[in-house]
């Protein structure tokens, strides 16, 4: 015997020790949670009389109960308020004003979140909450912890918007003016800073101006500039709110005023808000008043006060636009480079940075970079609007180029969000920009990928029919890199483990048929498909995969290949080995009766989906169960009456011998919605009209794919023959020339003189002349007349009889027999079974034989 080797196990005495210690380690852990247990004493105060009403139980809580016992009672006050309102403020709410006086900080947000949903549910009338709950609000709104103050705030706010004008006006607007005194705290000034944003939206215009204005200069002018910042925030409300008027003798010198302020952020409000303001102002205001701050923060902007570049980038598209007639030509171009310049930030040495700087930089700086060149692709699409999507090659391709394979996910993140709209705007350019499409598909992280995928399908058929001079004739060629970047998507997104987006990429590949050719999708993606229907674990991806594989197969243009993935859909899952198989090919045919129509399901799944009633899996006969009123709803009768005969027999035969108590109630439910159900019949009813018509629509497409499929069979047939007609065509007359200028060459020899020379060229062109003509008419009229001859022949193979209408090169195209090769000839007469056949080579015949008669006359002569 060997010995046995512990090769993974170390007991030396260190490891021991080690071992020990965790052990250790656990059982401290340990002792917290048997500490943290409820001895009997705290279970009996915490155990309520299971007989009380919910509103003695509520108001007992409230009075004797632990604080986590009073925070349920107040999270379920809209459920009490829908229950009894009037019990509910009569008994329950006053007690949870003088609880909350002395609450924590839990209770008061819950307290402001179930106020706002008593609310947002309406389950009492205004006037009534405003008698009851707006009192509790104003007092908490002053509390000492920021977070409880701003939740009771943003409470107040949405309960504005409902209150009626008096209401607010003697409520809320009166006690502001002396809450937005400097004798005031800062949290209360702030506080009224917010609310006279809300206010202004709420009265006219001369109310505003004598009672809130006031307020409004006196708060721009506050010796805190967290008071400053935040009501330089608000102005664009109160801007709303007064008119363009009062806005521009009132607030835009606030504006001017707080932009020259000394706080950063006070600065960066006055920025934003003239910006969000910019169609409120004039020409002239744009020009003389706006333009030059706008200017002295660009320039500010890298030199001094590098703060406000996240703002500046995010803003510069709708700043760019908002001021596009004011910009001469210089100034256009100026903000344009101030454009690129933000959008490389970070990833070059500029901006007066040396080397040493560039490596000392802070992640923060880092951080400020990344914002601002994502801000600058979240504004790329207003930057097209801005120069002009025809110049967009010429100014912003390069850009676009950097924004696409920006070192950081989020920028390659945001142009992938904004690719759909960059490509409408280019329009009938969007050719440009085809190999950054192909990149982000390529791209290595999900996130870029999951937001391509969600506009996919908008985005490919722009590329394929946005480019006007492409037309239809190729559709691959516009984007000669698409089929490889898509399957690389699909294979990364089947390898991660974010299966939601594998999910959403298979759904949008459901548009593929409308971009790329059927043959193309059935040799790089249909059988990918079927192999995520049989392998995957994941039952959204499995489904998603099901169905695009429907959609395949329905615009599949070739018959043999439907044929073949309809036969491995049956033999693969149905009759799958899995049960899991055997359940996607019932959600396949799900899949199947809503794309095609009842005809097809019936001819090629009903039969196989029947057969599952004896699976020896109950899950797959239930799931077979509720899907059989579907499967009866694509019958039409007379026509599928033996198909409803197999039906009843299989039902029947589930009632009888069904053992499954969970099946035999489905099959019994199904059994009793079936009996209910009325089958179609094969004429139109006014009941079942649209879905008739429905399913006409999809049953003359199929058709419409079938007589298309053995058109471009026959002409592809009919192509080689014609070819081979015209190979022999070339050979006959290459042959002849050759003869004809060996005679020449012999009759010049033999007859002196120049006149008997020029006699005898003359009569070789006549003679050229004649064997053309005699080729055309010994040729081609007999094959008219055998066309002509077999009317049946070409209606059997799909053609009408509009044939002889056209050209001649298409008549001879449509030969079938008749220009075979001889070695063809060489196996018996069955090669040649028309009679046209027969005259095309007597035809011949006569031709060489007319063709041997005149050399000899030339040779006599």
């Amino acid at each position: 015997m060997r010995p046995i080797i512990f090769s993974k196990m170390d007991f030396s005495h260190s490891s021991l020790f080690g071992y020990i210690e965790d052990l250790q380690e656990l059982t401290i852990i340990e002792r917290p949670v048997r500490r943290s247990l409820k001895t009997p004493e705290e279970i009996e105060r915490l155990t309520v009389d299971e007989e009380l009403s919910d509103i003695e139980r509520a108001v007992y809580l409230l009075s004797s109960g632990q604080d986590i016992q009073g925070t349920s009672v107040v999270a379920n006050l809209p459920v009490l308020m829908r229950q009894n309102p009037a019990e509910t403020l009569r008994r329950v709410l006053p007690k949870i004003r003088e609880v909350l006086h002395v609450a924590g900080v839990e209770m008061q947000l819950t307290a402001a979140v179930s106020f706002l949903t008593v609310l947002q549910e309406e389950s009492v009338s205004i006037h009534t909450y405003s008698h009851s709950f707006l009192h509790i609000i104003l007092q908490n709104l002053e509390h000492r912890d920021a977070g409880v103050s701003n939740a009771w705030l943003e409470t107040l706010l949405a309960v504005i918007e409902a209150l009626p004008k008096e209401t607010v006006r003697h409520e809320i607007l009166n006690p502001l003016v002396s809450k937005a005194q400097l004798s005031q705290t800062l949290q209360s000034r702030l506080v009224s800073c917010k609310i006279m944003g809300k206010v202004a939206n709420k009265f006219e215009a001369h109310i505003i101006k004598r009672e809130v204005l006031p307020l409004v200069k006196s708060l721009c002018q506050d010796v805190e500039y967290e008071v400053r910042t935040c009501m330089c925030q608000q102005l664009e409300h109160v801007a709303r709110g007064i008119g363009t008027e009062l806005t521009k003798t009132v607030v835009l010198p606030e504006l001017v005023e707080l932009a020259r302020d000394e706080g950063s952020s006070v600065r960066l409000a006055a920025f934003e808000t003239l910006v969000n303001l910019l169609d409120m102002f004039d020409a002239d205001d744009r020009s003389q008043t706006v333009l030059p701050l706008v200017k002295s923060f660009c320039e500010k902007s890298f030199k001094a006060d590098e703060s406000i570049l996240v703002s500046l980038s995010f803003h510069l598209g709708k700043l760019c636009n908002g001021l596009y007639g004011i910009f001469t030509p210089e100034q256009h171009l100026r903000f344009l480079e101030f454009y690129k310049k933000l959008s490389t930030l970070g990833l070059q040495q500029e901006n007066g940075h040396n080397d040493n700087q560039l490596h000392l930089q802070t992640l923060e700086q880092e951080k400020k970079y990344i914002s601002v060149r994502k801000n600058c692709a979240y504004n790329f699409p207003a930057m097209i609007v801005f120069v002009d999507p025809k110049n967009f090659h010429l100014e912003l391709y390069s850009i676009f180029f950097c924004l696409c394979h920006d070192p950081e996910v989020p920028v390659r993140y945001t142009m992938a969000i904004s690719f759909l709209e960059v490509a409408k705007l280019l329009n009938s350019g969007v050719y440009t920009i085809h190999k950054e499409l192909v990149t982000l598909l390529q791209d290595e992280s999900l996130e870029v990928l999951d937001a391509l995928v969600g506009h996919l399908p908008e985005i490919l058929e722009l590329m394929t029919n946005g480019g006007e001079n492409n037309g239809s004739e190729s559709k691959l060629l516009s984007i000669p890199d698409l089929i490889p970047a898509l399957t690389t998507a699909e294979q990364r997104a089947a390898t991660s483990l974010k299966w939601r987006t594998h999910e959403k990429l298979l759904q949008k590949y459901a548009c593929l048929p409308h971009i790329i050719s059927s043959d193309q999708i059935y040799y790089r993606f249909l059988h990918r498909m079927l192999t995520i229907v049989l392998t995957n674990n994941v039952l959204p991806v499995q489904k998603a995969a099901a169905r695009t594989l429907c959609v395949y197969l329905r615009y599949n243009r070739k018959q043999e290949q439907r044929h073949e993935v309809i036969q491995k859909l049956i033999e693969q899952l149905g009759q799958g080995k899995s049960y899991w198989n055997r359940l996607r090919f019932l959600d396949t045919c799900e899949f199947i009766m809503e794309l095609f129509s009842k005809s097809f399901f019936c001819k090629y799944f009903f039969l196989p989906v029947l057969e599952l009633t004896h699976d020896p899996v109950a899950n797959v006969r239930m799931k077979l169960c509720c899907l059989l009123p579907k499967v009866k709803s694509t019958l039409k009768i007379p026509t599928d009456k033996h198909l409803l005969q197999q039906l009843e027999l299989c039902i029947r035969k589930l009632l009888c011998q069904e053992k499954d108590k969970d099946v035999l109630t489905i099959v019994k439910r199904t059994v009793l919605e079936l009996d209910r159900m009325e089958i179609s019949v094969d004429a139109f009813q006014k009941r079942f009209y649209e879905n008739d018509l429905l399913d006409q629509e999809k049953e003359r497409q199929e058709h419409l794919l079938l007589e298309m499929e053995h058109l471009e069979k026959e002409k592809q047939k009919n192509e080689g023959r014609s070819t081979n007609l015209n190979d022999k065509i070339f050979e006959k007359k290459r042959r002849d020339s050759k003869t004809s200028s060996v005679l020449a060459k012999s009759i010049n020899l033999s007859v002196s003189g120049s006149s008997s020379g020029t006699s005898a060229g003359k009569e070789e062109k006549k003679s050229k002349l004649v064997r053309s003509q005699s080729f055309s008419t010994q040729v081609l009229h007999p094959k008219y007349s055998n066309i002509d001859k077999c009317p049946n022949k070409n209606s059997a193979t799909g053609y009408s009889s509009s044939v002889s209408g056209m050209g001649k090169s298409c008549m001879l195209s449509f030969s079938d027999d008749s220009f075979r090769p001889h070695s063809a000839g060489n196996s018996g007469n069955a090669a040649f079974p028309s009679s046209s056949s027969r005259n095309l080579f007597n035809s011949a015949d006569q031709k060489n034989s007319g063709n041997k008669e005149s050399q000899s006359r030339k040779m006599s002569m």
